[in-house]
């Protein structure tokens, strides 16, 4: 029986990648001019009430294929709409998006259906999350209004930094509470303006009080879920009771009104899906990025659905398990700190690893995947029962061959170093993929190092704890990698150097998107060190990026890496605020973070300024037709 469930496993997960592969199509329409096969967008600009122009079309085929709207917003900038227009706009887009996706998840149900595929428990495990995901994706515009365009907006406003929002909201314990009542490093409430009050005042509540109506309606959904799967069995892998459980979880902790009461609920939420290890894994929310102040957590809902061909056994933790025990030898010869690396080394020693794509996926998810995650977050239940990491290769290979070229990216690497990238792309899958182990699954479990149970909280009292932790995760994969003794990899150098280079540089481009400040601080800090080791280096005169990939020069580089890497580990340990190891790269000039160096500030603002004025024009100097 299981043999066949996970043929229907291979069925459901090659028809994703052949669905997906329509919806690239829309790139590839952009490409050859074939503009009358790009009705959908069409139909989008329509309702947004914007008049089409080539760089919309560019902006919204890549909202709409690959769900992110950075992209869109500088071209409304660029027609110089004010930012309550933009905010409206971008609300628009989110709408018109999710009803495609809802509508193209749908498609992937009734195919499962249609096909008779998995087993009846599966199928309504599929059905169940598709119809608590429409539930999830109608409350996720309120969550945006309130959150990221309410209340932060005016916090900024009235305090005019992130320091002084930070020192207000400590001050007036506006955080929620976690375990041991300490204060949590997350949120599952909001701030609501207290009544009555003429100035400003704010109280928390839980999203059940917040957002009433669209909790409500998430919990409808799941509660029907529950009462239906009690009513089958999973022949398969016999997780009836683990599945039904963490969906009652889930009903308890959506429905808890006590602020200081969420974290407790939520862990045991993690608790319950801690315990369910079939190919069908369902997500929910978990990450805190889009909350700069509070970190309440997003709106994520999807199902992972992993890759039967892909073995599970992953050398990856092994490595990074290696380089840290050395690192940490040499970074605490007392061990005083002992604790915090013995509660990583065993977190390592707990991760479930699933390889495979997204099935289905709703809420904030529209507005971006991610192409790998680590959680949970609750360090309590991860010290008890690791973590998982999932990981979505095929995905975004197919996403990257899909995306068309771009002016800006001949415009700074130059054509030579695009056409060695593009042959590995496109011509060396095998490799590309083991490149990506390294770097993206080295990244997630670059996370669980150096950190424990209190880490965020005590570093984060300024803000910034999120702002150095993706460097954190990105280089202890890096570093493994470099200090590995072993030689089966390295082979693979150069092109993690490029893979790091171009990686670094793209960060740029999120520089306003304040959700993804993280990823744009971290690539702040990789350009630091590209720059300060010669490996970059920009002629202001010729507005040229200089690429040295020689020997001395990568060797400066892995140097850096190693040694800002093992600084950054003790600062963890030793749990520093977050800002004062940043403050060493980059700081916030008026609205957002510039690095200290004069050389790569100057490259930083010419690539944004350039970003901003082209970051959608197609390069039609180079075809695909050239690599494949």
């Amino acid at each position: 029986m299981k043999d066949k469930f996970l043929s229907d496993v291979q069925v459901v997960y090659d028809y994703l990648s052949e669905k997906k592969k329509e919806v690239n199509k829309l790139y590839q329409f952009l490409e050859n001019n074939q503009f009358e096969k790009l009705e959908i967008i069409d139909a989008m600009a329509k309702q947004l009430g914007l008049s089409m122009s080539d760089d919309l079309r560019v902006a919204l085929v890549g909202r709409l294929v690959s769900l992110r709207d950075d992209s869109f917003v500088q071209v409304l900038k660029k027609r110089e709409l004010s930012d309550i227009e933009i905010i409206s706009l971008v609300e628009t887009a989110y709408k018109f998006v999710a009803n495609f996706w809802n509508d193209y998840h749908n498609e992937t149900i009734e195919f499962i259906q249609k096909e008779n595929l998995l087993t009846p428990f599966y199928r309504e495990i599929f059905k169940g999350v598709y119809n608590v995901g429409l539930s999830m994706t109608v409350w996720q515009s309120s969550w945006t209004a309130h959150i990221i365009n309410g209340i932060n907006k005016e916090l900024l406003a009235k305090f005019g930094n992130d320091e002084k929002v930070m020192e207000y909201l400590e001050k007036n314990n506006l955080f929620d509470l976690g375990h041991d009542d300490l204060v949590a490093d997350r949120s599952y409430s909001v701030l609501v303006k207290e009544d009555g009050e003429d100035t400003i005042g704010y109280k928390s509540e839980a999203y059940i009080k917040a957002f009433r109506k669209e909790v409500l309606g998430v919990v409808d959904a799941l509660e029907e879920f529950s009462d239906t799967l009690i009513e089958l069995e999973d022949e398969v892998y016999g997780q009836k009771w683990q599945y039904v459980k963490y969906i009652q979880s889930l009903i308890t902790a959506f429905s808890e009104k006590r602020p200081d009461r969420l974290v407790h609920y939520w862990s045991e939420v993690d608790r319950a899906w801690m315990e369910i290890t079939s190919p069908i894994q369902i997500g929910h929310p978990l990450e805190y990025y889009e909350d700069h102040y509070r970190k309440a957590v997003a709106l994520e809902w999807d199902i992972r659905l992993s890759n039967p061909t892909y073995q599970s056994e992953n050398q990856r933790a092994k490595k990074l398990k290696n380089m840290s025990n050395e690192l940490y030898k040499a970074i605490d010869s007392e061990e005083k700190y002992k604790t915090t690396f013995d509660f990583c080394q065993k977190s390592l020693d707990k991760v479930q690893l699933y390889i495979g794509r997204p099935a289905l996926f709703f809420g904030a998810e529209y507005n971006g995947l991610f192409s790998a995650q680590v959680v949970p977050n609750d360090e309590k239940i991860s010290k008890e029962l690791g973590k998982k990491i999932f990981a979505f290769s095929d995905e975004i290979l197919q996403t990257q061959r899909a995306k068309p070229f771009l002016k800006l990216s001949t415009d700074i690497f130059g054509q030579e170093f695009l056409t060695q990238e593009r042959n590995f792309l496109f011509k060396n899958s095998s490799d590309w993929h083991r490149v990506y182990d390294i770097t993206t699954i080295g990244h997630e479990f670059g996370h669980i190092l150096w950190c424990d149970e209190t880490s965020e909280s005590v570093m984060n009292k300024t803000g910034n704890f999120k702002n150095i932790e993706e460097f954190k995760a990105t280089t202890g994969g890096l570093v493994s990698f470099f200090m590995d003794r072993n030689s089966d990899e390295v082979e693979l150098e150069r092109f993690v150097i490029s893979d790091t280079i171009k990686r670094a540089v793209g960060l740029i481009g999120w520089m306003e998107v304040d959700e993804v400040q993280p990823y744009y601080c971290e690539g702040l800090i990789h350009l630091s060190g590209l720059f300060e080791c010669g490996v970059l280096s920009f002629n202001k005169e010729k507005e040229e990026l200089l690429i040295d990939k020689s020997e001395n020069a990568i060797k400066t580089l892995k140097d850096w890496y190693i040694s800002t890497y093992s600084s950054l580990a003790n600062h963890y340990l030793t749990k520093q605020d977050a800002t004062l190891w940043l403050h060493q790269f980059a700081k916030k000039e008026t609205n957002y973070f510039l690095p200290n160096n004069e050389n790569l500030k100057s490259f930083v603002t010419y690539y944004f300024d350039k970003y901003k004025t082209m970051g959608t024009q197609i390069d039609f100097s180079d075809t695909k037709e050239n690599y494949l």
